[in-house]
């Protein structure tokens, strides 16, 4: 339940059982979770030769009948107990230690004593073999010398331990990092490069590991790295150093400190080996900041600078120069030397306003410096907008074919007031919202534990804020000596209280099983970041400038106004244009390596573990008053992996879970937009009013898809922008009947069968614990395990409803809207994570067009045929039949529409069950009223895509017996691709049978549709022989007649045949797959990664690379972060493995935003669930005709034929004379196009199972 920030805030039991009952059995889990964690760090610390034990030791106090004394009694022994942070072992532990510790620790030092012995042994032989500097070798003995910066880790790493990869650390040793971080920017030339721990950028799976050999890595790394990192400019480390160096001054330039940001530049500036670091772009942020200020000597000084060396000015240099002459008037002499150098360096003043980025009034004061010298000067004209050129988009973007964007039924003042209510949600953050849990009338328990909290709460603010206070106090000591710590300038962006909040909303939302290190960490670096960059969009005037344009743009959508042509991206550029003045909508980069992220949010984390603290005596006033933590770092095991977690004491899980708080707090960006989303003009700008958000969304870390958008021209973007847009501009609203049935389900213990998941007080219960623990057995240990992880699997699916339904209860009476955006294959999704139409099936049913449209002539008819769709019924037969089936069983439609919970219930046993009972609802309305036809529906009609992926190779090899096979050929019944596969593979059986094969006769009978279809589905998108036999197994082992001896054997023949089918009947599909499989082989065997671009003009690469950990040195313990970036070679198997797939998935979504596009220019409402087409009941044959109408142009394109030009353009340089053996071997490869069918493309115009 962790990444996205999903408030815990309710993570508690709401159950029916009763209070004893439930205490008993949370005491026994907690006990037995808690004690399970303990006994498994014992275990593998005694199996292993790790000489630190102790990590905060959590302490089970008993929890007593009275729990709830009065929080406000002194309850601690006088003294400075609360300022004391929390000792990691040793004899000042909080908890008493247990005999297994003392024996561990007897154990261990025995240990390190061998370990020292052997140690000294070899230091003393080397020193007799080298007989030169015998001290200096024989330092390794050397224990207590906090300079030798790797010894106290070399030590604590004997060989004998290839496992244990997670590093707790003892106090001394804690001290010992306390002081190396100290000392850290002291050290030599290699700083910088130790600071960061060989940072890489990239996708990042982390883990809190250890990995034996880091100590020697790093000693290794501070000596030769940096040099070799600051050579290779191209090298992804060097990048990330830059851009931290760049993001730190940025936080300087906010926090409007010159001074301090030209001391960071110098840092660098005056080493010559740190100085390759810095860019111009450094240099330009101090100037920048001095600007502000108006001086200009500062910035000659800077210009002389870069002069000294060998770093040309940019554009932003002058523009810096230019704002600092503006604002102090200038001379006119000096204005014009400036202007003169601007020219010399080949740029035009013109650029200056075409080409940088502006805040707050940078842009008037630059023209003003420029007015001194050129009076008469005017700004240069806003670019003429540009038109896409792409052959598939002709029509639609001609300017004589353009017609009115489609209005939105809200006035324009309706509109502002929408976008007021969006800005003041974005401005908070976050949204706190009731839950939809039925809320128990409060027990005496229940406030007792509500006040309990809110006390503790008020306390732990005070102390993280005094720890954060006192951490970034020993932080600016530092900046008297030569160095800095590199997280200070992100600790003072904002007020303290604002980190202690976020702190504390982290708190708040965390689960009693815990969460890992790294998640955490990650929550909290990213929650800062975005913090930031809101209060950086308010400073820069940005906000003020997105809503003056907003307001003028909300009149192309508004009823009250007159209709307009322009689509949104083209108005919203057209107001930007005629503004002229004031800040750029675009900021400029201001992202944070992912590093850096991580390292900020572990060291609030360190904070927070440090700082909250709860009386040990609370809930039991019989033990002694003394303060313990409330968190506490324990570490779990994920298969071989060992992750470090964070755990509430059992203690505050038992406050939490009895003052049953019925509040959720979610990120302002989980929630619907409350208005018209902002239109997406370019890769950095669009979606929400302020939240960050990215045109692609990618693994954390990943930098090269958003670099390919960047250098893509913007003209070329322009489909898929618009695409996206008209995504986002349907507006929706709430199904409030069948939303209330579904909560009232949900508050009545759920329902598995209608996919409401239970509470957790249905779970099954554990074993009682047994009172001597030799005793128990392994099957009770067995069936406890299975418990936990059922009740874990409830608590997650219940939690997920939870957000959901309380969500969309929160917008019930709301009009509201999804923005979008998409994966690195162009397939689209909504932003908000929780509630949207690609949901399942309870969330499909809640959502309504918020425009209504009349059914019309055929409306009533499609419902019915929906609805048939909906209850899997009749997929095999034509739509006249599942028509005439819906008027058939009309008695029981209206039946569950009339009493949903108290009727025959005909509903509850289809397919879909609450889709269905929203549509049979739908069709009791428009049947009952006077005139169907005219019956204004909001309801949508989903149009499938048959087996789409397979849809896509068939037309791609024009292949005749496939394209029939998928219903691209017109047919009086729908065809099933998965029944004639299943024919094909029993054929192939009974041939085999007769020639006497076991195997095949054993599965006689067995061979149907549900056995193969997921393996059919799947081979379009590159399952593999062993993915597809996994597959078969398991549909297998479901047919309960099946002897299980063979389930083996079975699956292995059956997949076979599958393939076998499938090659026959797709003989076309399986040479392009193959094909493109040899093709992204050989161009990643070569070390380049797979591109292409789609046939709308979006670049695409894949983002798969051999991955790299890198170790984050934290004072709590290690964090191994997994790094994948474009520096490092591609991961040759998956870059092979996923371009087919991926490749369909860029084609199905090039024809999902075509057909989105040109739903437009018809006036249709439209949205998608990647190969499923929504719309009103009244538009649906107009839908279905321009969806094919697309399909086959898009098809007529040159498809393979332009993608093996462009991968021969790109990957094999033409006119080289000594071609290397590789690229002669790709270059005959990729010219090799596979050879097409005789499947003529025009016939999908007529086939009505094309998409059903």
């Amino acid at each position: 339940l962790s990444a996205a920030g999903i408030p815990w805030s309710v993570l508690r039991n709401y159950s029916s059982a009763s209070a004893k009952e439930k205490a008993r059995r949370n005491a026994i889990c907690e006990r037995t979770e808690l004690l399970e964690v303990l006994k498994a760090r014992v275990k593998q610390l005694q199996a292993s030769n790790v000489p630190e034990v102790t990590v905060n030791k959590v302490e089970l106090a008993p929890l007593g009948n009275d729990k709830y004394k009065d929080p406000l009694r002194k309850v601690v022994a006088p003294g400075a107990a609360e300022e004391q942070p929390a000792p990691r072992g040793g004899d000042g532990s909080p908890a008493r230690p247990s005999s297994w510790v003392e024996k561990l620790k007897k154990e261990m030092y025995i240990r390190q004593l061998k370990v020292e012995r052997k140690l000294s042994i070899a230091a003393s032989q080397l020193a007799r073999e080298a007989k030169a500097q015998p001290k200096a070798k024989a330092q390794p003995k050397a224990k207590a010398q906090p300079k030798a910066k790797a010894q106290p880790k070399a030590k604590a790493q004997p060989k004998a331990q290839p496992k244990a990869k997670a590093k707790p650390k003892t106090k001394a040793k804690a001290k010992a990092k306390a002081k190396e971080s100290l000392k850290s920017p002291k050290a030599p030339k290699a700083k910088v490069a130790a600071a960061w721990s060989q940072s890489h950028a990239g996708p990042h799976g982390v883990y809190a590991r250890r990995k034996p050999r880091v100590a020697a890595v790093k000693e290794g790394a501070k000596a030769q790295w940096p040099r070799r990192v600051l050579e290779d400019k191209d090298s992804s480390q060097y990048k990330i150093l830059q851009q931290t160096i760049q993001s730190s001054l940025e936080c300087f330039l906010f926090s409007q400190q010159p001074e301090e940001a030209e001391r960071f530049l110098l840092l660098y500036h005056s080493s010559p080996v740190k100085r390759r670091l810095l860019s111009v772009n450094a240099y330009n942020i101090v100037m920048r900041s001095w600007a502000r200020k108006g001086c200009l000597q500062r910035i000659n000084q800077l210009f002389s600078m870069l002069e000294s060396v060998g770093l040309r000015p940019s554009l932003d240099s002058y523009a810096a120069a230019l704002e600092c002459m503006g604002r102090n008037q200038s001379s006119a002499k000096a204005v014009w030397r400036y202007v003169q150098e601007l020219k010399n360096d080949g740029f035009h003043v013109d650029e200056l306003f075409q080409k940088c980025l502006f805040e707050e009034d940078e842009k008037e004061k630059v023209l003003r410096a420029i007015r001194i010298v050129q009076p008469n000067y005017q700004l240069p004209p806003p670019p003429k907008p540009q038109t896409c050129k792409s052959s598939l988009l002709q029509d639609f973007y001609s300017k004589e074919k353009m017609v009115p964007y489609p209005k939105l039924d809200f006035t324009v003042q309706e509109l502002q007031e929408r976008f007021q209510q969006q800005l003041e949600m974005e401005l908070d953050n976050t949204v706190t919202i009731e839950s939809v849990e039925s809320t128990k009338p409060l027990t005496p328990q229940s406030i007792k534990a509500r006040k309990l909290l809110a006390t503790l709460r008020s306390q732990w603010h005070d102390s993280i804020l005094q720890a954060l206070q006192k951490s970034k106090h020993s932080m600016s000591k530092l900046r008297t000596v030569s160095g800095y710590n590199i997280l200070y300038p992100y600790l003072c962006l904002m007020p303290d209280e604002e980190y202690v909040g976020i702190m504390l909303q982290i708190l708040n939302t965390l689960s009693p099983q815990g969460e890992s290190l790294a998640v955490l960490a990650r929550e909290l670096g990213s929650k800062i970041y975005n913090r930031y960059i809101t209060q950086r969009k308010l400073r820069s005037r940005q906000l003020e400038k997105v809503q003056e344009v907003y307001e003028e743009y909300i009149h192309l959508l508004a009823k009250d106004r007159q209709p307009d042509t322009y689509l949104p991206r083209e108005y919203w550029e057209k107001l930007v244009a005629e503004a002229g003045f004031g800040p750029s909508l675009n900021l400029k980069d201001c992202s944070w390596p992912y590093m850096l992220l991580m390292r900020l949010g572990m060291h609030m984390l360190e904070l927070l573990v440090q700082a909250v603290k709860v009386p040990r005596n609370i809930l039991n006033p019989r033990l002694e008053p003394r303060l313990i933590p409330v968190l506490y770092h324990v570490y779990s095991f994920h298969s071989s992996w060992q992750v470090g977690l964070i755990k509430p004491h059992p203690i505050f899980s038992q406050i939490v879970s009895d003052a049953a708080e019925t509040l959720l707090t979610f990120n302002s960006s989980a929630i619907p937009m409350l208005c018209p989303p902002v239109p997406w003009t370019s890769p950095n700008f669009g979606a929400f009013v302020l939240n960050d958000t990215k045109l692609m969304r990618f693994v954390d870390g990943a930098i090269q898809h958003q670099l390919l958008l960047e250098q893509c021209p913007l003209v070329n973007l322009h489909p898929v922008l618009d695409a996206l847009n008209q995504l986002g501009n349907c507006a929706w609203k709430i199904n409030q009947p069948v939303l209330d049935i579904i909560i009232s389900i949900f508050n009545d213990k759920g329902n598995e069968k209608l996919d409401i998941p239970p509470p957790i007080s249905e779970a099954p219960r554990p074993p009682a614990a047994p009172s001597n623990s030799s005793t128990s057995n392994k099957s009770q240990k067995h069936e406890l395990l299975l418990c936990k992880k059922k009740t874990a699997e409830m608590h997650s699916l219940r939690m997920d409803a939870l957000y959901k339904l309380s969500i969309a209860n929160y917008v019930r009476d709301k009009v509201f809207w999804f923005p979008h955006n998409m994966d690195f294959r162009g397939r689209t999704y909504p932003c908000p994570p929780y509630f949207n139409h690609l949901g399942n099936d309870v969330t499909r049913a809640i959502l309504l067009f918020a425009e209504g449209k009349p059914l019309g002539p055929k409306g009533l008819d499609w419902l019915k045929i929906h609805l048939i769709n909906l209850t899997g019924l009749k997929k095999n037969n034509a739509l006249q039949e599942r028509l005439e089936y819906a008027n058939e069983i009309m008695e029981e439609i209206l039946d569950s529409a009339d009493h949903p919970l108290t009727g025959r219930k005909w509903w509850m046993n289809t397919d879909e069950p609450w889709q269905a009972l929203a549509c049979c609802m739908e069709i009791a309305k428009a049947s009952r009223s006077p005139d169907p036809a005219a019956y204004i529906s909001h309801f949508p009609v989903h149009q499938d895509g048959s087996c789409n992926g397979l849809q896509h190779y068939a037309a791609l090899g024009r292949d005749l017996i496939g394209a029939m096979s998928v219903n691209l050929m017109p047919c009086s019944v729908p065809q099933d691709v998965y029944s004639a596969v299943a024919q094909q593979v029993e054929e192939f059986r009974k041939k085999d049978a007769e020639q006497g094969v076991k195997i095949a006769q054993v599965l006689q009978g067995f061979v149907s549709r549900k056995v193969v279809k997921q393996t059919v589905m799947t081979v379009v998108y590159g399952v593999t022989r062993y993915g597809g036999r996994l597959q078969m197994e398991k549909r297998l082992k479901e047919i309960d007649e099946f002897p299980e001896e063979y389930l083996w054997e079975a699956s292995h023949y059956l997949v076979k045949q599958v393939f076998n089918g499938i090659k026959e009947m797709f003989s076309a599909t399986r040479d392009i797959q193959n094909w493109l499989t040899e093709s992204a082989k050989l161009i990643a065997q070569s070390g380049r990664t797979v591109e292409w671009v789609t046939p709308l003009g979006l670049p695409i690469v894949q983002p798969y690379y051999r991955s790299r950990s890198t170790v984050l040195n934290c004072s709590m313990q290690n964090l191994s972060v997994k790094t994948s970036n474009g520096n490092q070679k591609p991961d040759t198997v998956k870059q092979k493995n996923a371009f087919p797939p991926n490749f369909i998935h860029s084609l199905d979504s090039t024809h999902m935003m075509l057909t989105a596009l040109h739903c437009l220019r018809q006036g249709l409402t439209f949205v998608s669930v990647h190969d499923c087409y929504w719309t009103h009941a009244l538009t649906v044959d107009v839908m279905n005709q321009i969806c094919r109408q697309q399909f086959v142009a898009l098809h007529s394109e040159k498809i393979l034929q332009d993608l093996s030009e462009f991968m021969l353009e790109k990957y094999c340089s033409p006119g080289r004379e000594t071609r290397a053996l590789w690229q002669k071997k790709l270059m005959e490869q990729l010219s090799n196009v596979p050879k097409t069918g005789k499947f003529d493309l025009k016939k999908v115009m007529d086939s009505t199972y094309f998409f059903s």
